[in-house]
């Protein structure tokens, strides 16, 4: 049978008489199915329904802002479901983070796995569909967040390894899986089921194509001699683990030429040139023979390198070698995780977190040499990701950002993850009366997800604007507010940020645009300021800012975001909006709309 193109089979469906619509899709779906990959059930989430109707936004708690200086990393924790918060990210972060770490739930069965509100348990016949459903839509963000050399880490067990592989795959193309990294979370157990203690996790591990991993070595001895002024160099065996039978012609002897001096092959470890390559190495003085330098000892002749040449070998990963799956020693388990929260809290306050060696390992391997990057752990926990973020910035002056993301489940977000960081960056004492000093580098923000209805009406864009300020501050990682030169604004009718060589304007009253203009004249401005309008099209107004248009960078907002957040949110329903059960609409910052600007103003 000659095979049917699916695209001319779908098409003959649609012409299909007597079958209804939903009929017509439901074949269509047949018709599409994959013929290999991954195949489900797919399934829904209160977090995704509830973006048919609102877009997220992020308001901040104050109260937890923690503030060294605006010359120090600002960290950011957000409060809300993560689908909800990387959607509200999705403007201000892709294709800009570095590296994610996430540590999902596992879906053992054993109540670890929250769907729309309720525990899954072994006995769900759809337990594996709703995780795999649940993960999918995250992962699909998380790879418009990846930069060009941004990389992944899964932390996952044997419940859903397998799936979680294929999931991956679809999701991030099977051409950038890196590796599955096996990671010892504890010694072995007696009392456990078939007589075989599972004793390993894994990570695994997506990349971009750019992405290059190292592991820091040891600093190789370089010499600086008078005979190669301003040539540094060192030495390396000249011979290898190869016998003569595998590498005849690299088996003879080699002869000193200025003494004469004879130095044999050994059977079993030939040297690494040939005795045709011998002249031209000899004549690039990249041989060295015994007694050339006093100060090396060597019994046999080695080879030199030059430093500039290992340099532009290595490019910038040079004094880096390939790191491996088989993790160092220093990696601890779960119990190292346990110990590291124990000695913050005094108790045992969350159950199996992740250890700090382990996170600042990838880390470290995930960049080795980029110091100023952006890290986003969106299943958050107890918070490990940031401690081991700041950590590894106090130990090589590094400036490395991280973005947390968990829900308030039993309070975690509030006692757990931020007390956890605050306890870190002001400093703490352990239960055995120890004073640990605190990582003060480090500012720390507290958001939480709100919502603004997603119906494009006059006021509702207007809102959205409004309520837009806070994904802009972290956008452009600028939070102080001032006033623009001599404009005054007792009403917030505009909004400008500036602190350490960074700007933002936000202009939520287009009256103002030629107050604002003349401000913008008298001041000198080292790059363009990014300019966000407010405006219910997509021109912000270009024309009027002709006189400063070198000053400016013109947004039209919200227009920006919505086309950043609708690529990752549902289809709107057409059904009336209405406040959704659960939701919170009534704070002032989501409720204010252009009416009410105007009526404060009057």
């Amino acid at each position: 049978m000659a095979k049917i193109e699916k695209n001319k089979l779908i098409e003959k469906v649609k012409e299909l008489e007597g079958l209804s619509n939903d009929e017509k899709s439901a074949l269509i779906g047949y018709i599409k199915t994959k013929t290999y990959g991954l195949v489900w059930e797919k399934s829904t989430e209160d977090a995704w329904e509830i973006m048919k109707d609102y877009v997220p936004v992020l308001k901040e708690d104050e109260s937890k802002r923690i503030d060294h200086g605006c010359e120090n990393p600002n960290h950011i924790l957000i409060e809300g479901d993560n689908l909800n918060a990387l959607t509200a990210l999705s403007y201000t972060h892709e294709g800009k983070i570095d590296v994610i770490y996430i540590d999902p739930p596992y879906n053992t069965g054993n109540n670890d796995f929250v769907y729309n509100d309720k525990f899954i348990g072994e006995d769900d016949s759809y337990r594996h569909s709703k995780w795999l459903s649940f993960m999918e839509k995250r992962l699909k963000i998380a790879k418009r967040f990846m930069s060009e050399k941004g990389v992944i880490f899964i932390s996952i067990d044997d419940n859903e390894q397998a799936n979680l592989k294929l999931l991956s795959d679809e999701v991030f193309g099977a051409e950038k899986f890196v590796a599955t990294i096996p990671w010892r979370k504890r010694t072995a157990k007696a009392d456990v089921p078939y007589g075989l203690s599972q004793d390993y996790e894994w990570i695994l591990c997506y990349a971009n194509n750019s992405f290059k991993a190292g592991i820091e070595k040891e600093s190789r001895k370089y010499y600086e001699t008078p005979d190669f002024p301003g040539r540094p160099w060192r030495v390396h065996d000249l011979t290898k683990q190869t016998t003569a039978l595998e590498r005849p012609k690299s088996y003879f002897t080699i002869v000193n030429p200025k003494t004469g001096k004879k130095y044999p092959a050994n059977p079993n470890a030939t040297w690494r040139i040939t005795e045709e390559t011998f002249p031209q190495y000899y004549s690039e003085n990249r041989i060295v023979f015994p007694g050339d330098y006093a100060f090396l000892r060597i019994s046999k002749p080695v080879l030199r390198y030059w430093k500039a040449d290992d340099e532009k070998k290595a490019g910038e990963l040079f004094g880096f070698t390939t790191a491996s799956t088989n993790l160092p020693n220093e990696v601890g388990m779960t119990q190292d995780g346990t110990k590291d929260l124990d000695a913050i809290f005094g108790n045992r306050i969350f159950g199996f977190p992740k250890p700090i060696s382990l996170i600042s390992y990838l880390l470290k391997i995930a960049t080795p040499k980029a110091k100023n990057l952006i890290i986003v752990d969106f299943f958050a926990g107890s918070g490990t990701t940031l401690h081991a973020t700041m950590q590894l910035n106090a130990e090589d002056g590094g400036h490395r950002q991280c973005i947390l993301v968990t829900n308030n489940e039993n309070n975690i977000c509030e006692e757990v993850t931020y007390e956890r960081n605050k306890r870190v960056i002001e400093g703490y004492t352990t239960p055995k009366g120890e004073k640990v000093e605190g990582l003060k580098g480090n500012n720390l923000r507290y958001f939480k997800v709100g919502f603004t209805p997603r119906e494009k009406t006059d006021e509702n864009m207007f809102r959205l604007a409004k309520n837009s300020v806070n994904l802009l501050r972290i956008k452009h990682d600028v939070y102080k507010e001032t006033q623009l030169g001599e404009l005054e604004n007792p009403y917030k009718r505009y909004r400008y940020f500036e602190e350490n060589g960074k700007q933002l304007l936000v202009i939520l009253d287009t009256e103002l645009i030629g107050d604002i203009v003349e401000q913008l004249e008298e001041m000198e401005v080292s790059k363009p300021i990014p300019t966000y309008v407010f405006t219910t099209g997509a021109y912000p107004f270009t024309e009027d800012f002709e006189s400063v248009a070198d000053k400016v960078e013109l947004y039209p907002l919200p227009h920006s975001i919505y086309q950043a957040c609708e690529r990752n949110m549902p289809k709107m329903t057409d059904k009336e909006i209405e406040n959704p059960e659960g939701i919170s609409l009534s704070n002032e910052e989501l409720e204010t709309s252009m009416d009410d600007l105007t009526k404060e103003e009057a």
